[in-house]
């Protein structure tokens, strides 16, 4: 080994869904929104010049920030935008959790987190969901460096009633907390209400689902002022122009359009409810999920198995080769006729193994 090599530092990645490109493909793994944006979006785009591309777009991302603070009633001080929910935990955590204490945060969870600890170089612990996949409030009743979860979470799709979050809060008065609410658009609480008592809260959410602007990355975060000033020096040390212009312009319109936002929430809520019941009928077995994904097993079913059967009919899921969760698939939640598809094979899978 060559002596620079001892101080290259190695990390185990984290690995996102595949991203298959076949035209008759029913692509139900990474929790994108089947349909697409507000025509908001469209129109904005449109009504740029190529002068936009030639110039920085603004480092503080002012008109995206100011429709973020507008929408959800805060101080445009208090929001904070990178290049997807992703970018932002990654300030996140490079900003606040410098403790020699660990951070805590769920055994079964969203991956990224360890993955950032490991590059940060953060120390932390990870706390079992009970047997139910259901976080436990009294395991985050101890001294930390951090806390950080989703809500709803993920793979999971379990939301944590607000009670519950606050309770944490009550606990944690000297840790900065987390809730990483990507999915909270689909049917769970969010904390926002409790940043008013909780000067220690950062909530943290995504344009990337309810939104359908996966493909545009913006991400934001609401806190207190002098939580968010904080993460503006940090950004400003790394790189100034995280938000490209499109990506401003866009998400302003879309954050604008909250008609749109609860017309297709609801539809994908509707479709997930009546995916439950399909399910069910079928001997899969689920949590509640208030997400747009549903994480099933099914009794008499090996899961690796369905998800390479799937796969081969271009049906794409995903499938988690993990402790505790390796016989279940998280199945993202798509457009009716894209579910039906779904429920045909599943069937058919299942008579097969009859046989």
């Amino acid at each position: 080994m060559k002596r620079y090599e001892q101080y290259i530092r190695k990390v185990v990645p984290y690995v996102p869904g595949e991203q298959p490109h076949f035209s008759d493909m029913i692509k139900l793994n990474t929790n994108e929104n089947p349909y697409p944006p507000t025509p908001a979006v469209q129109e904005a785009l449109q009504s740029q010049q190529g002068e936009c591309m030639r110039l920085y777009p603004d480092p503080t991302a002012h008109q995206l920030n100011a429709a973020i603070a507008k929408a959800y009633h805060v101080e445009e001080e208090q929001v904070f935008t990178g290049v997807g929910s992703d970018d932002v935990l990654a300030m996140i955590f490079q900003t606040f959790f410098n403790s020699d204490m660990p951070i805590l945060f769920p055994d079964i969870t969203y991956a990224f987190y360890p993955v950032w600890c490991s590059l940060f170089r953060i120390p932390y612990e990870i706390l079992p969901l009970n047997e139910k996949f259901e976080i436990v409030p009294e395991e985050y009743f101890r001294p930390n460096g951090g806390i950080v979860f989703p809500n709803p979470n993920a793979p999971t799709g379990i939301a944590l009633p607000l009670s519950d979050i606050e309770r944490i809060l009550q606990h944690n008065a000297e840790s900065i907390v987390v809730i990483d609410e990507a999915y909270v658009d689909f049917g769970a609480q969010s904390a926002l209400p409790l940043l008013e008592k909780y000067e220690n809260l950062i909530v943290v959410q995504t344009f990337s689902k309810s939104r359908s602007m996966a493909g545009e990355r913006i991400g934001f975060a609401i806190a207190s002022k002098k939580l968010i000033k904080v993460l503006h020096d940090v950004k400003y040390s790394f790189n100034s122009y995280t938000m490209n212009h499109s990506a401003i312009v866009t998400g302003a319109a879309a954050v604008a359009d909250e008609a749109y936002l609860q017309k297709i929430t609801a539809k994908i809520v509707s479709t997930r409810e009546n995916t439950k019941k399909v399910l069910s009928g079928l001997g899969f077995v689920f949590p509640n999920s208030k997400s747009n994904f549903l994480f099933v097993t099914h009794p008499d079913l090996d899961a690796h198995a369905l998800f390479k059967a799937l796969r081969e009919e271009h049906i794409f899921v995903r499938w988690f080769d993990m402790p505790r969760i390796r016989n279940y698939l998280r199945i993202t939640i798509g457009t009716d006729a894209q579910m039906e598809k779904l429920f045909a094979f599943l069937q058919h899978y299942l008579d097969t193994q009859k046989k």
